[in-house]
């Protein structure tokens, strides 16, 4: 590690990079050449925060000299163990060398990534006491970039139909999806805890949901009674629920590809909005209602100002004169009253046509 970070492999290994190797290099087991994370107990060894042990340890992998063998989860080892209490996964790193260094060794290399052996020709050669290698005349930093960042390779190998990790890998493997994690919930319904007849009665619920509408079976009865709580836990039944879920697609033939994250989101809206209707102040709660009470009091009732009349927008006028031709009794009184705003709205034949037809009706009555 000490030749890896002198010879500026990684931009940002430093001194406190060798540190967080060397606690690892202290507490690792060379016959597997593993070693737990042991995060907590690094950051208090070290005295380093642990955003700066996270960081260098990713620039120990980036560099190639970790690789993953064990991820941490918060599976329950005791319990596989048959044991009490709880302890998570631990998180398990592999030393590795990386391509670089044998490079610049001279290193005779046999297989690729995690599992390459390298090669000693020690033939004609007298027994002599181990030396440290010296580095050949042909060292990387010439050209760090490609080659000296170079993580060691994952070796996969498909076996009835799985992935296994034959080898270790400085990331996480790609056969490993994440789930997408549903946001905690309160436990609380209306100010009590909830309890197991709660969660039963809701998946009942639930259940006959998932029945009524038809895209939303692709999710798991779980998974959909945990996104419903909001509505279960307002009282409301399956039916209700229901007409709710069929009313956000109605008359569309789109369909959610993801219920649980498109009710989540319609749920999370309907909430907000409820919010703010709840803190919503009504107009004689409100402080200009108070001030103008105030000035009513004082100097009489103040007289509001006119509101502006809307902008007329075109479809007024289109609608204007699509059914102006039938009513042209009323084109003809808004000429009367206005006739340069009654052209602008009904438009100049409409117009002739109300003035026309008014004129044979005094025409008619004339005559008789």
């Amino acid at each position: 590690m000490a030749w890896l970070i002198a010879a500026g492999l990684h931009p940002r290994a430093n001194a406190t990079t060798l540190r967080v190797a060397e606690d690892l290099a202290q507490r690792m087991d060379y016959d597997t050449g593993h070693v737990r994370y042991c995060l907590d107990e690094m950051v208090a060894r070290l005295g380093i925060s642990r955003a700066s042990v996270k960081r260098h340890i990713s620039y120990l992998r980036e560099l190639g000299a970790l690789a993953w063998v064990q991820h941490g989860t918060r599976l329950n080892i005791h319990r596989a163990m048959g044991l009490k209490g709880y302890a998570a996964t631990a998180t398990i790193y592999a030393a590795v060398i990386p391509p670089s260094y044998d490079h610049a060794m001279g290193h005779r290399i046999i297989g690729a990534g995690y599992e390459a052996r390298v090669v000693i020709d020690q033939r004609g050669q007298a027994r002599m006491p181990a030396q440290a290698s010296k580095p050949v005349d042909n060292p990387p930093v010439e050209n760090p970039a490609p080659e000296g960042l170079e993580p060691p390779s994952l070796t996969l190998a498909r076996e009835e139909g799985k992935l296994k990790v034959v080898g270790g890998s400085n990331y996480t493997s790609q056969a490993r999806q994440a789930k997408t994690r549903i946001p905690q919930q309160s436990s609380q319904i209306n100010g009590r805890r909830r309890t197991a007849t709660d969660v039963e009665k809701a998946s009942k619920t639930t259940r006959l949901v998932r029945a009524l509408v038809n895209w939303t079976q692709q999710v798991p009865l779980r998974r959909l009674e945990y996104v419903l709580r909001p509505w279960t836990d307002r009282g409301w039944d399956a039916f209700r629920i229901a007409d709710e879920l069929n009313g956000m697609c109605a008359g569309l033939r789109w369909k959610p590809t993801r219920p649980d994250a498109f009710i989540r989101a319609r749920i999370a809206a309907d909430t907000q909005h409820r919010k703010e209707l709840a803190q919503a102040v009504a107009w004689e709660d409100s402080t200009a209602y108070r001030n103008l009470a105030s000035l009513a009091a004082l100097f009489g009732p103040a007289q509001p100002e006119p509101e502006p009349e809307p902008e007329r927008t075109q479809e007024d006028r289109d609608r204007a004169r699509l059914y102006g031709w039938n009513d042209w009794e009323e084109v003809a009184a808004h000429l009367a009253e206005d006739q340069d705003d009654a052209i602008d709205l009904y438009g100049v034949a409409i117009c002739k046509f109300a003035i026309s037809q008014q004129a044979r009706l005094e025409r008619q009555g004339a005559w008789v």
